[in-house]
This record gives C-alpha cells, sequence and structure tokens, in this order.
C-alpha cells in the first residue's frame, strides 16, 4: 500500500500542500530474506544503487519535500520485483575463450559465444499499429531477445521488435547478428531453437535426425541452450511475467523497463543472489525458422560439428 500511495501522490501535480513521503530508509533495516523478498536484492546492492544513481535522482525543487532518491529507486526497484502496482544493453563478446569453455564444459558443444531466445513482454493494446503487437499467442507483446552466456549472465538484449515480429528476423537484423554475419565463419556461433533460420554463425537442432550422432547433436544442443529457457529475467522481475496484470505502459516505456530489468539481473547475478521464485517455463512451440536459401556455408558447419559427436 505505501507504493500506492506514493503513485498517487506523484499523480497530483497540482497538489497545493506540501507532500510528506514515507522515509524508506527504513525498509533497509529490514532482513535480507525480506528485502530480497520485495526488491530481489540484498541490502548492500540496494544501497550501492541509491549511491550510483543519486547525482542523477537528485533534482532542483521548489516543492518543500522532494522525493527521496532512496524512495525512487526502491519503489522502482520494488515495481520490476513483483510488478503488484499497475492499479539494445550493448553486446559483450569480450572473452570469448572463457565464455566458450564454460558452455562447452555443460554437453561438450564447442565454440559457442552465446544462447538465444526471444520472450513476449505483455502489454496494454496499443492504438498505433496495433496488429504488429500481437504475437502467435494472439496477445500484445514486445518480442524480447536475450543472448545469456552458461551462467545466465545476458550479454545482449533487444528490447524494441514488435510482438508479431519473428525471432529469426530479430536476430538477423540486430547489431549482433549483423557483426556476427560479418565475421569469418568458424569465429564462433550462438545456438538457438527451431524458431531460428540455420547460419554459419547460428547454429541450430536437425529437424528430423536419423543417425546417432545426429540425435547426440540435438542433445547436446538442447543441454547447452537450456541456460537461455529458465525464465529467470521474469521469475526474478515479477514486471515482466504478467502474474500481477499486464504492463499498462506506452511500449517505449515497456522497453525501457525490460532493460532496466536486464542491467539489475546481471547485478543480482554477479553479486550471487538466489532466486526464491520458480523459473517461469515458457512455450516454445513455434514454426521452423524460415530461410528460402539454406546457407552451404553454415550446412557445411553444422555436419562437422555432427561428426564431433
Amino acid at each position: 500500500m505505501a507504493d500506492l500511495a506514493l503513485l498517487e501522490d506523484l499523480q497530483q501535480a497540482l497538489l497545493c500542500r506540501d507532500r510528506v513521503f514515507r522515509d524508506r530508509t527504513g525498509l533497509l533495516a529490514e532482513s535480507v530474506e525480506w528485502l530480497i523478498s520485495r526488491f530481489r536484492l540484498p541490502r548492500a546492492v540496494l544501497l550501492d544503487l541509491c549511491q550510483q544513481f543519486s547525482q542523477l535522482l537528485e533534482r532542483p525543487t521548489k516543492r518543500t519535500s522532494a522525493v527521496p532518491v532512496h524512495t525512487q529507486v526502491l519503489s522502482t526497484i520494488g515495481f520490476l520485483a513483483t510488478g503488484t502496482f499497475q492499479r539494445e544493453i550493448g553486446d559483450r563478446f569480450a572473452e570469448r575463450t572463457k565464455i566458450m569453455t564454460d558452455f562447452y564444459n555443460i554437453a561438450g558443444f564447442p565454440s559457442v559465444i552465446g544462447a538465444v531466445d526471444c520472450t513476449h513482454v505483455a502489454l496494454k493494446a496499443h492504438t498505433v499499429d496495433e496488429f504488429a503487437f500481437v504475437n502467435r499467442k494472439g496477445y500484445h507483446s514486445i518480442n524480447v531477445q536475450v543472448i545469456c552466456d552458461a551462467h545466465l549472465n545476458l550479454l545482449n538484449v533487444v528490447a524494441n521488435s514488435l510482438g508479431g515480429t519473428h525471432d529469426s528476423f530479430i536476430v538477423q537484423n540486430s547489431i549482433v547478428g549483423l557483426r556476427l554475419q560479418q565475421s569469418a565463419a568458424g569465429e564462433g556461433w550462438l545456438i538457438g531453437d527451431r524458431g531460428y533460420a540455420l547460419k554459419s554463425w547460428l547454429m541450430t537442432p536437425v529437424s528430423n535426425p536419423v543417425s546417432q550422432k545426429e540425435l547426440n547433436y540435438n542433445r547436446a544442443l538442447e543441454r547447452t541452450r537450456s541456460t537461455v529457457e529458465r525464465g529467470l529475467l521474469k521469475a526474478r522481475w515479477l514486471c515482466l511475467s504478467g502474474r500481477g496484470g499486464i504492463l499498462q505502459y506506452k511500449p517505449d516505456k515497456v522497453c525501457h523497463i525490460v532493460k532496466a530489468c536486464s542491467v539489475l539481473h546481471n547485478i543480482a547475478i554477479k553479486n550471487g543472489i538466489p532466486l526464491d521464485e520458480m523459473p517461469i517455463q515458457e512455450d516454445r512451440h513455434m514454426a521452423e525458422g524460415f530461410d528460402p536459401m539454406p546457407n552451404a556455408v553454415a550446412v557445411q558447419l553444422r555436419a562437422g560439428i555432427i561428426e564431433w559427436f
């Protein structure tokens, strides 16, 4: 209720009397378990975020009571974590050798530089280009592409695609996809599910495996890319999951929320913060990635990897 009261105060721009905001610094005195349940982050990280954003969020005001930095930070993170008051991270393909090694250690799949997948973040129907926001499940969304490493760190996030956009189209037209298309084949590749078209820089499952090696290849690819399918982003930041209701904002603001959650996700991973919520399993049944002209180099590369198994 404190969050709701705060929002109501902020909306009353013409309010004449002084506004008094609840001093949320007291919340930081709560137990670590309570803080993680409400904000998904422990005290030290919350305090560090308040410190980092202090200069950005402290604004001159003619009012007697300005909104304190800690109130802004805790209110925002509280919303991102619970999603209850509705009432492109740049690519980081440095340290490729370590990333490849970590992926290889999962199931022996070679030269993987990232696992790619898309997830739909629901939002209210938009009046402009409404049909373009309707995804294959029939609801309005932003189709968010994520690329992660073997430890669930997000290496790249594309959060500006309409719900009706095909996963394969997003990756091929993203900065990462365009860079990989321009690089020499064999330097490493992303791995994706059958929703993606096979490319020299993006390995996908064999559609109808017949040999034991093809079966082994598919199993290894699936085990390796399962890191990106665990739904941890939505499990940690429930505002993206729709559990508390779909986001009631315009698409551009929803995209900013996704990016903010992504940054906080990496902070949480870096600090070893546990996840209380069960990962959200999403329905990934979808059509094969459409590719009218199969890439001969890609087919040859995949055949070489299959022989590896």
